[in-house]
């Protein structure tokens, strides 16, 4: 058997100093990526909503760009990307013997956390609420919501461990947990056993962390390097590390512990039980994992590049859901940065160049472009094609009698220019 010195393994990061801006970079160029491919890629995160987006490699900074009026000092949320904060901060616990994650929630919150029969709320371990598996419904009835963390909106539906669903009431218990046995707010336990170790600042509010591009770096960069910052080894539990990182249960393998996982047979969306049987995103790196938020907040960890991919702002796509057709379209121009790679790299088209009526529409769709496409192509939210067609003229209409009601990507490609539009589809 052979045994990694992980001090050592550390050494080969570059680390930032715990307090202040300094970061080290590494030139673009040394990875041979090319300009104007940059360019294109700061365009395309523009023209979909971004504020802040940071490529480190190595743990130095390759790429850092801040949109509009945001800056290096702004603050974000991370909606649910900071569910996998939470994991990280779980693992970390467990470390200190604070919690067992196959423990039963209630020996933590006491009996009546939920309103389901006492012997089913028994069965509702930590390592539920981590995994998306508590069996609580995660639809519940009006006026509660799927965030909703009170007595009555936490009901139950099947029993833990029994089925995958995504269900933040249930996770933020966890939050509730932590505190709970950290004696202090959820906020300062984070600072105290993470946060002030690897140089994150930000807060907790309404179960929500808010903090600056960097932090999100930062934490990236401590997981990136398996729970070391440096020479210090904050969370050396390698099995909760390697747990978190795969799949957790055998409903949705793209899931581990409050993680997303590229590169399975499958997955499965938040708000859905349909099974997809594709990986997550199939642009980006195998094994890659991610910290994904509503509004397209993202946290790209790929251990086998040491790189790592932050992304803040607002919805590319007008769509809260934690992942979108944007998270493909990013990888691609990502892939397409070396010079010596393949073309397709897209600059956009101008919207004034790209006119599409009714919107809303519920038969036919009309499609009007200044040059002729070399396709026209209607996707779901998940990214998967509909209807694709190959236009004669710059004139056109798409046949949508068949699809169901809901939110649709319109996509139009030329030779080098690409555009989405959104699609509402009534019936």
């Amino acid at each position: 058997m052979v045994f990694v010195n992980m001090n050592v393994r550390a050494q080969s990061l570059y680390f930032p100093p715990l307090n202040g801006n300094t970061w080290d970079t590494l030139s673009p160029s040394r990875l041979q990526w090319c300009q104007h491919r940059i360019d294109s890629l700061f365009n395309y995160l523009e023209s979909r909503n971004t504020q802040a987006f940071i490529i480190l490699k190595d743990g130095k900074i390759v790429l850092e760009k801040y949109f509009g009026t945001f800056t290096v000092d702004s603050i974000h949320y991370w909606a649910s990307a900071g569910k996998s904060l939470t994991a990280t901060l779980t693992g970390i616990a467990q470390q200190k013997k604070l919690i067992n994650i196959n423990d039963s929630v209630s020996k933590y919150l006491g009996q009546g956390w939920t309103s389901a029969p006492t012997e089913k709320e028994g069965m509702i371990k930590l390592r539920h609420l981590i995994t998306m598996t508590s069996g609580l419904d995660e639809s519940p009835k009006l006026p509660c919501d799927n965030e909703d963390t009170a007595r009555s909106c936490l009901t139950y539906k099947v029993d833990a461990g029994t089925r995958w669903a995504y269900h933040t009431g249930p996770y933020r218990k966890m939050q509730a947990v932590l505190s709970k046995v950290g004696g202090q707010s959820f906020t300062l336990f984070t600072n105290s056993v993470l946060g002030s170790r690897i140089g994150m600042t930000g807060l907790w509010y309404d179960g929500v962390f808010y903090s600056k591009a960097r932090s999100m770096a930062r934490f990236g960069l401590f997981v990136v390097n398996k729970g070391i910052w440096a020479n210090d080894t904050i969370l050396s539990d390698t099995n909760y590390l390697h747990d978190m990182s795969n799949t957790s249960q055998n409903f949705n393998l793209s899931y581990g512990y409050l993680w997303w996982l590229n590169g399975k047979a499958s997955f499965m969306a938040p708000s859905s039980q349909i099974v997809f049987n594709a990986p997550l995103f199939s642009n980006a790196p195998a094994d890659m994992f991610a910290a994904l938020g509503k509004n397209d907040q993202k946290i790209y960890v790929v251990p086998s590049q040491k790189m790592l991919v932050v992304r803040v702002g607002a919805s590319a796509y007008d769509m809260a859901a934690a992942f979108s057709p944007f998270d493909n379209e990013l990888w691609a121009y990502i892939n397409q940065l070396k010079c010596d790679a393949s073309s397709g790299v897209f600059d956009q088209i101008p919207q004034d160049d790209f006119t599409m009526y009714p919107n809303p529409a519920n038969q036919i769709l009309h499609v009007f472009t200044s040059a002729l496409p070399s396709n026209i192509i209607l996707r779901n939210m998940l990214g998967e094609t509909l209807l694709q067609t190959k236009p004669e003229s710059t004139s056109s209409q798409l046949d949508i009698s068949s699809l169901a009601q809901g939110i649709y990507l319109v996509e139009i490609t030329s030779e080098k220019s690409k555009f989405c539009q959104k699609l509402i589809i009534n019936r």
